[in-house]
């Protein structure tokens, strides 16, 4: 369900650049300078094409898409893959969403179904509809059979998949609602016939399609698996080892061919419902190839010897991806990203015996070590001076952004001293920083191993803290071991990674409320760990369900505020997005902005 999809791994942009060389302090004006010099010539050869609602035009069938990925998918089921970005987003290839949001109406529309809203005010429930549409079905690469896709294929999902914690999904949360008493009470889903379903909330909530709306996947095959193993056989399905021709698809695509540590082969599905005004379903091409490479370093090498349709630029390769561009492809740019890579401190019990525990769990730590971060050093010198700090806790684009709820700890190591004196922090003759109890102030710094822009950052970080006394020491390490720490281990320190941004306020019931398995720095709390995270807890809670605009603006109001004074995420910059396409694709559909990303479904060949 949607208002669960704060999980980092789904919508995580790997902010990448190049090799982490120091630079000398800069002055302001300098800075300003450089950054102002870089935007002007980079926006100027570059295409600007943010995606305003333009209908898309027909196109034609035919080609291959080359693509890559940076490692091998985990599984081939929905279940495993909410934990894996790059596992999902293969996975999500053969499914489809209910509803889908159009972010230039700011309004949900129908998509594999359509919908409804009954409010009933009198006695404070709400119910949502919807109906599937008629054409959906599941069907195999290269068989003739159809299988409908039904209501059971979303009931048992929500109910047996989501709804079991066995199963450990991180949807699981976001299926009960806090009543105004304090008591917990499930949303039901109730199948009305074989297209249509109902979500009853016993509490009328402000976003109830965002709270209901759901990827489909095979109940008439899950389901067996589970009558027949439990969850243990549901989790087995669909392993990489599977004939992938043998998994359904009602999506875009079928997976036909896996070859692991070198390829993903797709076929696209001509059952999809999704056509243009000429009956021709979407995508166009015939073929998606996704390679799978190491790093993205050679995905770069790819793209510059034409084995990819399409890349996005890191800052150090900018220039010459630039520079090249002509009759071989085109560069796009888009805005500011609208989330941001933030940095966050462990604050989980089971660490209490650890030194770092007491100074993680003391906001003016945190706040100190906001103050220790040099976001115009990192703007210019990791981003080419494309990237803007990231000071707010809602995107511009959340209906209760506050562009006056700003981040008040913000780089001045004058201001850090104070911060770590109040803490009971001191410096001592040897250069280093120790705490009350006299232990040295030393920590680790985990940044993903596949992603170079973040070491930069991090060496950044380090060296401001270095002049307070306090030795960073930055850890490279992969993504999946990095998951696996945040979300069953608890045994990091500090980290730097990136969520989705908050589109809506709702967003993340898996992250912010402190029940969540994504709470990050102290996930699964029995009760509130603090009088903040209490007060989070009810401010989420009662947001979500307070409809009349001006009453829930001053609950958000206070709700970001509250983030931003008790920093236990820091948010560090928004770099500006970037996207090469090569020209042999016809780009009359071709729309990239800081939102929605590169549209690149409605693509076709325009060279033969």
């Amino acid at each position: 369900m949607e208002r669960a999809c704060c999980f980092f791994l789904l919508g995580f942009v790997l902010l990448v650049s190049g090799c982490g060389h120091k630079v000398p302090e800069m002055t302001l004006e300098e800075i300003e300078s450089i950054r102002n010099a870089g935007n002007s010539g980079i926006l100027t050869e570059t295409k600007g094409k943010p995606w305003q609602g333009q209908v898309f035009v027909p196109g034609k069938t035919g080609g291959i898409w080359y693509s890559s990925i940076t490692g091998d998918p985990k599984s081939f089921n929905a279940l495993i893959g909410e934990r894996d970005a790059e596992t999902d987003g293969i996975i999500e290839m053969m499914s489809d969403s209910l509803i889908e949001y159009d972010y230039v109406k700011k309004a949900w529309k129908p998509h594999a179904a359509s919908y409804r809203v009954e409010v009933n005010e009198k006695a404070g429930t709400l119910d949502v509809y919807y109906t599937l549409r008629s054409d959906l079905y599941w069907t195999y690469f290269a068989m003739n059979s159809k299988v409908p896709v039904t209501s059971d294929d979303i009931v048992f999902w929500y109910n047996d998949i989501y709804g079991d914690e066995a199963c450990g999904s991180s949807a699981y949360n976001s299926q009960f609602v806090t009543m105004p008493d304090g008591s917990e009470k499930h949303i039901p889903i109730e199948k009305i016939d074989d297209k249509t379903f109902v979500f009853h909330f016993p509490r009328i909530d402000a976003d109830p399609l965002l709270a209901t709306n759901m990827s489909i996947y095979p109940s008439f095959i899950y389901r067996k698996a589970k009558e027949r193993g439990g969850v243990k056989a549901v989790k087995d399905l669909f392993s990489v080892a599977v004939d992938p021709k043998m998994i359904p698809s009602c999506g875009k695509w079928y997976l036909t061919e896996y070859t692991p540590g070198q390829r993903l082969v797709f076929h696209r599905n001509p059952y999809y419902w999704d056509r243009d005004k000429t009956g021709i379903s979407i995508p166009y091409p015939e073929q998606k190839i996704v390679q799978i490479v190491g790093d993205t370093n050679t995905q770069y090498l790819l793209f510059r010897q034409g084995k990819l349709e399409a890349y996005a630029p890191r800052p150090e390769e900018l220039d010459e991806v630039v520079n090249r561009q002509g009759k071989d492809y085109t560069v796009y740019n888009s805005k500011g990203s609208l989330g941001a890579a933030f940095w966050s401190f462990n604050q989980n019990p089971k660490n209490q015996d650890q030194p770092y525990y007491k100074w993680f769990t003391k906001k003016e730590f945190r706040q100190a070590m906001s103050c220790l971060i040099n976001r115009d050093r990192i703007i210019s010198q990791t981003y080419r001076s494309l990237a803007e700090p990231k000071y707010t806790f809602f995107p511009e684009g959340n209906p209760y952004y506050n562009a006056d709820i700003v981040l008040q700890y913000r780089y001045n190591h004058s201001q850090a001293e104070m911060l770590l004196e109040r803490a009971g922090f001191v410096k001592h003759s040897d250069g280093f920083l120790y705490d009350s109890d006299n232990n040295k102030v030393e920590f680790d710094l985990t940044v993903p191993s596949v992603n170079t822009i973040w070491s930069d950052i991090a060496q950044i970080i380090t060296d401001d803290c270095a002049q307070e006394g306090i030795k960073v020491n930055v850890r490279q390490m992969d993504f999946q071991k990095i998951v696996e720490q945040l979300t069953s281990t608890y045994d990091w320190q500090s980290v730097i990674l990136a969520f989705a941004a908050n589109m809506f306020p709702s967003q993340g019931s898996n992250t912010w409320p402190s029940t969540g398995n994504l709470h990050l720095w102290y996930p699964l709390q029995k009760k509130p760990a603090t009088d903040w995270e209490a007060r989070i807890d009810y401010l989420y809670n009662e947001g979500c369900h307070t409809i009349e605009h001006d009453k829930a603006k001053k609950i958000w109001d206070e709700y970001q505020q509250i983030l931003l004074e008790q920093s236990p995420i820091i948010y560090l910059v928004r770099g500006r997005g970037f996207f090469a396409l090569r020209n042999r694709w016809d780009q009359t559909n071709m729309y990239f902005d800081n939102i929605g990303g590169a549209q690149t479904d409605y693509l076709w060949l325009s060279q033969r």
